[in-house]
Order: C-alpha cells, then structure tokens, then sequence
C-alpha cells in the first residue's frame, strides 16, 4: 500500500476463485461489495491479476510478468515459492536485476519456520506483550496488528534503498524479512537493556507508559477523564501540580520509587477534572495533555489542519480512510482508486503482455 501511494505501480497475483484471504476477514462484520472494508482499506491503488500457481500455464503469465517487473514481494511460507518454481534463483534467471522481497513469519531457519505468522502470535512470542499494562496485569497486546505494519514499513524501506542501488550499480537484490524480527528490533531500546543487564523490563505497578522510565511518566486518571505526563523533574511537577506530598520524594528515587510517586500523583489528581489539570501543568511548562479518543480528537483543529482524511472508493462503495501521512514538495500524497475486484485487470494486463512481447 506505501509503495502504491508513493506512485509504483502494485498488482497483486490472487488466486482465481477466492482471491486474497484478506477479502474475507471482515473487522466489526464490515463490507463493501463482496470483499470486507479490511480488504479495501489496505489495498488502495492497486491492480488484480488472477492466477492459478498450481497451473503450469499461470504460471508462466506470472514469469513473463516478473520478467518486466522491478520488484517482486511475497509472503508464503518458507519453500512454497520453490515448489511453483518461484523463488529468487529461479526469478533471477528471468529478470536479472529483479528486487525480490520476501516476508516469512519467524525466519526461513529454525523450530518456528513453519508456524502460522499471524500478528497476536507474534506478539505473543516476541516479549512485546509484557511491556504494556500494569506490573500485576496479564499479558497485554497492542490494540492493532503491529508486528504487521512494522514489517511492511522495513518492507518499503529495504525495496527503496534497492531501487536506489540498482540505479547506481545495476544490480538487483534478495530482501528476507521476518514479523518476528521485525518486532524485536521495534524493541531494541528494551532489549538492548535487557541484554546489558540480564534482567527483564518490569513495568510500573501504577500508571505504567514505559519500562525504562522512571516516575511520572504514565497516564492517570483525573476526577473527569484522563492526562498523560511525560518526563519531568519531581520538584516541578509537585509545584506545578501544588503537591506538598510530592516534595518530599528527592529526583534519585524518581526510578526506584516510581510506584510510591506514582500513586500519590494519582491520589492527587482524583481532586479535579482533566482540562484543570493540563491547564495547570503547561503554564508551568510541563509535557502533559488530555488523553483523546478518536470522537474528541476529531473535534480538535490540530486534527484538522492535517487533513489526513480521503474518501477511497467508486460509486456507492466510497468510504473514508487516512491517506498517506508524507508530504512531498508540500503536496499531500492522496490516492483515491478503490481496491481491485478480483480479477479486474486480467484482460489488461495480458493485452499489455502480448502487445510487448
């Protein structure tokens, strides 16, 4: 989708019948035609192409399109590109200077290979569930499917940086990618920690925002909603919120006794609503602010003033999205093309093939 908005040209090769599984994991039981809004809502600007990978004969449409390919991406399993004669050596005969890209769930090596790569798994094994939530909670995943985005952004990244290798040496490229790898470098402040000290990240039993940070960093709840404070010297804040109790805990314990702090910070913002708080807290120079859901922050002009919103889609089956969040030369990078049909461009592309034979 990234590549697609930056202006590649992005066709998909689904398979004939039922195309990307993804057409069918609807989120929240919505739809749009006859794939799920999920579907739609990731693939944007692109292009279907309908082919068999068990037929000799689609499979050799495909070879002739990779041919006149720049890139090719995959996410199969490790060896099911090697079984329909797919994989890079044999890719890399028909297109020398191809950029090829695969993503794997845990890694072409080792016990986990061939596990399902699926993103709450993935999070579950990568350790990244233990750092958010409370000392004394379960286990906590992230909200979205971020072993997902992580990896397809490194995904971008590495075919950039090769397509700008390729034009000053001419040569192509083998990317491998792994969501497991991609989730523990989105760690790397924690693990790095932890492989300098061997002791696991423990969170705040209070108000917990980051392992490695000491007191008040977290977010607490007011006598009206909630407010976040970032790193700031106890003294200030105990000023600035017109804590005495506050006072008495010197900036040293500020790690060490972050829960005690933390908990008399909590006691004493249940006195007032939120916006009295933040108010207090920035005039005092203080990082702090109101904790927004999606409703509240759509009433705010700074949400506005982004325009991060584009209405994706044809017809009666338009829906809003967020568009791309780079900007270049201050233009805004909209793209508006729904999501292919299946199939939908099958007829093109093959006359686009025997047209340049």
């Amino acid at each position: 989708m990234r590549l697609a908005d930056l202006g590649a040209r992005v066709i998909k090769i689904e398979r004939p019948g039922k195309g990307d599984a993804c057409r069918q994991l609807a989120i929240k039981n919505l739809w749009l035609d006859e794939s799920s809004l999920l579907f739609h809502t990731i693939n944007r600007n692109k292009e279907s192409f309908a082919a068999d990978l068990k037929s000799k004969d689609d499979v050799e449409i495909v070879k002739r399109l990779i041919a006149k390919a720049d890139v090719v991406t995959h996410n199969f399993r490790p060896g099911i590109m090697e079984k329909v004669g797919l994989d890079y050596a044999s890719v890399k005969k028909l297109n020398e200077k191809i950029i090829y890209a695969e993503i794997s769930g845990y890694g072409k090596k080792g016990p986990w290979k061939n596990k399902p790569g699926q993103d709450l798994l993935l999070q579950s094994l990568s350790g990244l569930t233990f750092t958010s939530g409370d000392k004394d909670h379960d286990p906590v995943p992230f909200g979205i499917a971020i072993a997902d985005i992580i990896c397809g952004t490194h995904l971008a990244q590495a075919v950039l940086a090769a397509l700008i290798r390729r034009h000053r040496k001419g040569i192509g490229a083998f990317i491998e990618l792994s969501l497991l790898e991609s989730l523990l470098d989105f760690q790397f402040e924690l693990l790095t920690t932890y492989f300098s000290s061997n002791q696991l990240p423990e969170r705040s039993k209070h108000n917990n925002g980051h392992t490695l940070l000491s007191a008040p960093y977290g977010i607490y709840k007011t006598a009206n909603g909630f407010i976040s404070i970032a790193m700031v010297q106890l003294d200030k804040l105990s000023t600035a919120l017109g804590c005495t109790e506050l006072a008495l805990f010197p900036q040293q314990d500020a790690f060490k006794r972050r829960d005690e702090i933390k908990k008399v910070i909590n006691h004493h913002l249940e006195s007032q609503p939120a916006p009295y708080w933040v108010n207090k807290l920035q005039q005092s120079g203080v990082w702090a602010t109101e904790v927004f859901n999606w409703s509240q922050l759509k009433k705010e002009d700074a949400y506005a003033a982004l325009e991060m919103e584009q209405i994706v889609g044809r017809g009666q089956n338009q829906f809003i999205t967020t568009r791309c969040p780079i900007r270049i030369n201050r233009k805004k990078l909209l793209a508006s093309r729904a999501a292919p049909s299946l199939g939908a461009d099958n007829e093109k592309i093959t006359i686009e093939l025997n047209t340049t034979a």
